[in-house]
């Protein structure tokens, strides 16, 4: 029970942060949230406590795509958390660079929305979205 509730907690917690990203992006909170990845550091907390608690997350084969199918078959509810809490942390620091990057590169906002939006629900797709949005932009400037 005390695994669902801090899985909970991630899960449900990463949400307003991820607000934060898309709908406050100038205030002093989001400055201080992207400036330094507190939130990526406190996921890999919960991380480390899902994987250290998780029996055989140490023995899957990572070499072969059987050997990964052959790990997710055999997953307990801890080692799905901790793979969970890895794309979370992993998304939402990608997240608050393109906020970063894009403020200091003077990018309107409404144009990283969609990138953003992108990675919070499927990683790379949104860092490829965000990859156009920037050549489109290098593109104006040097007309």
């Amino acid at each position: 029970m005390v695994y669902e509730t801090v899985f909970n907690i991630f899960n449900v917690g990463i949400l307003i942060f991820w607000s934060l990203l898309l709908f406050l992006p100038k205030i002093k909170t989001t400055q201080k949230i992207i400036n330094y990845p507190w939130i990526p550091l406190i996921i890999a907390f919960g991380y480390i406590f899902f994987l250290s608690t998780s029996e055989g997350a140490f023995s899957a084969d990572f070499s072969s795509l059987s050997g990964l199918t052959e790990m997710f078959q055999n997953a307990n509810p801890r080692g799905v958390a901790a793979g969970w809490l890895h794309y979370l942390a992993f998304d939402f620091w990608v997240g608050c660079w393109m906020l970063k990057d894009s403020q200091k590169k003077g990018i309107g906002h409404i144009f990283i929305i969609l990138p953003m939006l992108f990675t919070f629900m499927l990683g790379p797709t949104g860092l490829l979205i965000y990859t156009l949005v920037l050549l489109f932009h290098k593109k104006l400037i040097q007309n």
